[in-house]
């Protein structure tokens, strides 16, 4: 059964810093991209960043570049997004989902969330003081 679990939420003030983490099951991450989604009250789902095990590709939202960095551990079947300078912007509920062999570099292709699935449940991450 492919299932994707997400983890390490909370609440931060802002400058600070998350890791969240995406564990995977079912399936191997060596032969499909796992991107993060975040989804904050009255907006749409928004695709932060990719990363692709099978060619290395990675994309980052521009909203994020510089602070945010994905990584996956394939031995651990588990991928990270360390959230640094985290912004009140930033608080959102954080999804991970599986998607094709490859992340794409456009950002259309992550308006949506629509090119991916087998969503997790979500971790919330607020920023505040």
């Amino acid at each position: 059964q492919v299932q994707l679990v997400e983890s390490g939420g909370g609440l931060v003030q802002p400058g600070g810093s998350l890791r969240l983490s995406c564990a995977a099951s079912g399936f191997t991450l060596d032969y499909y991209a796992i991107a993060w989604f975040r989804q904050a009250p009255g907006k749409q789902r928004e695709g932060v960043s990719c990363i692709a095990s099978s060619d290395g590709s990675t994309y980052y939202a521009d909203s994020v570049k510089g602070r945010f960095a994905i990584s996956v551990d394939n031995a651990k079947n588990t991928v990270y997004l360390q959230m640094n300078s985290l912004k009140p912007e930033d608080t959102a509920v954080y999804y991970c989902g599986r998607g094709g062999m490859v992340c794409e570099r456009s950002a259309s292709y992550y308006y949506t969330g629509a090119y991916f699935g087998s969503w997790g449940q979500g971790t919330q991450v607020t920023v505040s003081s």
